[in-house]
């Protein structure tokens, strides 16, 4: 099965350039996040910073049942690479 690619028209180049001066951005990441309508400093907050009520429910990802149970299964078995993965993904997500 092919899959075909939509791309969205590039922003304005007045609109880049707002946003790159409020936010203090390159071009390049303006532009992306306009495409993504993220247009204002408080929606770029929302995505880069979201809070957790704003989070999906992540048991609707496929399979994070079985992925949670190896998680336990490596700390059981005090498997250290597992651990420290786990422990830095926790710590990044909690801290930001």
């Amino acid at each position: 099965m092919q899959k075909k690619w939509l791309l969205k028209a590039p922003p304005s180049q007045s609109k880049i350039e707002e946003l790159r001066s409020e936010l203090k951005i390159d071009r390049i990441v303006s532009s992306l996040l306009l495409q993504r309508d993220i247009a204002s400093f408080e929606s770029a907050q929302a995505f880069f910073r979201p809070k957790l009520e704003d989070l999906h429910d992540p048991f609707l990802m496929k399979d994070m049942d079985l992925a949670i149970n190896r998680i336990e299964k490596a700390f059981t078995k005090k498997e250290k690479s597992y651990y420290l993965v786990i422990m830095m993904l926790m710590e990044r997500l909690l801290l930001h």
